[in-house]
């Protein structure tokens, strides 16, 4: 009987140290500690550093029953079961406009249309067998199992042909708001507005946090409650809709009435700074446009209105501007053969025959229609009269005294042919409304808001007036670029007359050029877009404001403007203010608000004025009894 002893045999190289078990085990357990004081040791350094998400983490999380509360927020979320027969497109875009905070998530999940047809085949036998079934009974025919065969068969043509595909389609909708009150209201609201559509909603009970989850931009549908849709009701579905018009720059022009937000726009911005108006009489247009010109203002923007019924003034004087009243008695005074002070990149000869064609077009107000030997007579005539002050292509005319309309009336008396068109040019120079157009400029525009008042010249000369005050405002505009706004209000006086009315397209065509935008505010509007240039003028505005609309016109308003039928009313029953702002592409329902200050600026309410003009004339009575010096015209309109 033998006793084998154990042995322990140590194979090592030579140059390591031969190591006991007991050793070997020890270094191992030296070594897992160590690892264990590098893993604590970083797990330390990770506690104390700020990564993103401990950034956007709310301070406390809650999970309840149907809500959450993420910090200070009450947050719920609702999905949808169920949808009716019939989708209207866009049926989702009275959510997205509300006025809530809210997010919304759509899953949509592919399912191969052969599986799709499989199972509708099915289907169809069996509405067919039960049709039949109660036909052999001699059942009344059930009018359901008939519109359903016919949905599905006009699904499966569709799902052959590759005009449909099928998803497993799932919407949900995540409510924010500060109290828990809100959020039940918030909710009511949204769930009032889907079964308004037919379409069947519930708030996620003991799944608030997955509904949470599921509405994150993570791509995580936790609840995973969907529905069958084919393409077309799920893109119905989809939010391709929105009214948001908000820029970071630029004035407020009034409030989003689709979402209360706020409309923001600088109409620089756009390709053309060009704007039109259009709206009935008493529908808010100048208003709206003055407190574009006074917000315009605060952005360093010079402003130059033509004003024909005074109501400007009021602005102009509580901002300290300048207002030139032109008529036959006034001492301001415009010459209609004024030059650019500076050429810039223009040649004279470009100059001297864009004067010319201007200058013909005014002739043409004045005295009636040219025929064609007139037009030639005219034409020489014009520079001839410029050739007598030395002012020709070839010359320097920067300080050469500029011809006036009896200069021309002189030249046309000595030219064969011309005796008749001096003789009709006379009363400008010597007859009845002699002194208007036969004197030279004596008004000065260097301030930043100058306004044109024409109220008080007769209807035969307005058009003649505005004219001639826009080809002085144009040739201000070319001799130096600066940020201006050109606001020309009831434009239709100029769309009565085709020179004019040309003239007007020329300078809206060409304006950008020069740093400047067109206002263009009319009240006729079929006058206006019957008109050949005024159509022009709309197409060359990157901006329109519709308000208000009489029902006579607002057939050629829809049609120019492409308005769908909601639109159309829109217009219609808006009130005081109240329209489509376009810009651009972009276009959204506006009400335009104004602060007390604006308000009483810019009204053009006669009472208001008048109310105004009493609390002035009380101001200053009082000051006068105080012995004070009196305030100025912006402390007075204010009161």
């Amino acid at each position: 009987m033998f006793k084998l002893k154990q042995a322990r045999v140590t194979v090592t190289k030579e140059d390591e140290p031969i190591l006991s078990f007991e050793e070997q085990k020890l270094l191992e357990q030296q070594h897992q500690e160590s690892e264990q004081e590098l893993l604590l040791a970083e797990k330390a350094f990770r506690e104390g550093v700020v990564s993103i998400t401990d950034i956007i983490a709310p301070a406390a999380f809650k999970v309840d029953s149907s809500f959450i509360r993420l910090g200070d927020l009450h947050v719920r979320t609702l999905f949808i079961v169920a949808y009716p027969r019939y989708l209207t497109l866009g049926w989702f875009a009275p959510i997205i406009n509300y006025s809530l905070a809210l997010d919304i998530a759509m899953f949509f999940y592919p399912i191969d249309s052969a599986v799709v047809l499989k199972k509708l085949k099915y289907k169809v036998g069996a509405i067919e067998a039960q049709i039949s079934a109660d036909a052999e009974k001699g059942a009344p025919r059930d009018p359901v199992q008939e519109t359903a065969l016919r949905d599905i068969e006009t699904l499966r043509d569709n799902l052959s042909q590759g005009t449909e595909k099928f998803f497993r389609f799932a919407l949900y909708v995540t409510l924010y708001t500060k109290t828990k009150e809100e959020l039940d209201a918030s909710s009511d609201k949204v769930e009032s507005t889907l079964g308004a559509y037919l379409v069947m909603s519930r708030r996620a009970l003991w799944q608030a946090e997955q509904g949470f989850n599921s509405t994150l931009p993570l791509g995580n549908d936790e609840i995973a409650v969907s529905n069958n849709m084919s393409s077309s009701p799920a893109a119905a579905s989809f939010p391709f809709i929105s009214s948001e018009l908000t820029s970071d720059n630029g004035v407020m022009y009034g409030v989003n009435r689709h979402n209360n937000s706020l409309i923001i726009f600088d109409r620089f911005s756009l390709q053309n700074a060009n704007s039109v108006v259009f709206a009935t009489s008493g529908a808010g247009k100048s208003y709206t446009i003055k407190l574009e010109v006074l917000r315009s203002m605060m952005l360093n923007t010079d402003v130059i209105c033509i004003d024909p019924e005074k109501e400007y003034a009021h602005l102009s004087e509580a901002v300290g501007g300048t207002y030139i009243n032109l008529s036959l008695n006034s001492d301001s005074k415009l010459n209609p053969f004024d030059l650019p002070t500076s050429l810039g990149e223009s040649k004279p000869e470009d100059i001297l025959r864009s004067a010319v064609i201007t200058l013909k077009g005014l002739i043409r107000l004045m005295v009636g229609d040219l025929t064609h030997d007139e037009d030639s007579i005219v034409d020489r005539a014009l520079l001839e009269t410029f050739a007598k002050k030395d002012i020709t292509p070839t010359s320097d005319w920067s300080k050469a005294e500029m011809p006036l309309m009896s200069d021309l009336e002189q030249i046309l008396a000595g030219m064969v042919g011309g005796e008749d068109l001096s003789l009709r040019i006379k009363k400008y120079t010597q007859g009845t409304f002699a002194g208007l157009f036969n004197s030279r400029t004596n008004v000065n525009i260097d301030n930043q808001l100058v306004v044109f008042s024409v109220r008080d010249l007769e209807d035969e000369l307005r058009p003649i007036a505005i004219y001639t005050i826009v080809n002085f405002i144009w040739n201000v505009v070319r001799s130096q670029v600066k940020k201006r706004i050109l606001v020309i209000d009831e434009a239709w006086w100029l769309m009565q007359h085709e020179d004019s009315a040309k003239f007007i397209y020329a300078l809206v065509k060409r304006c950008r050029k020069y740093y400047l935008g067109v206002t263009t505010i009319t009240q006729d509007v079929n006058d206006f877009l019957r008109s050949p240039y005024g159509q022009a003028i709309v197409t060359n505005s990157s901006m329109q404001i519709l308000l208000r609309q009489s029902p006579a016109s607002i057939a050629l308003v829809q049609k120019t403007f492409i308005l769908t039928e909601g639109e159309k009313y829109l217009l219609l029953e808006s009130g005081v203010g109240e329209g489509i702002f376009f810009a651009g592409n972009k276009h959204a329902a506006i009400k335009v608000l104004a602060s007390y200050t604006e308000d009483q600026i810019i009204t053009s309410d006669p009472k208001q004025l008048l109310e105004l003009e009493e609390a002035k004339k009380e101001f200053k009575q009082a000051m006068q009894l105080k012995g004070g010096p009196e305030e100025g015209p912006e402390k007075a309109a204010t009161i």
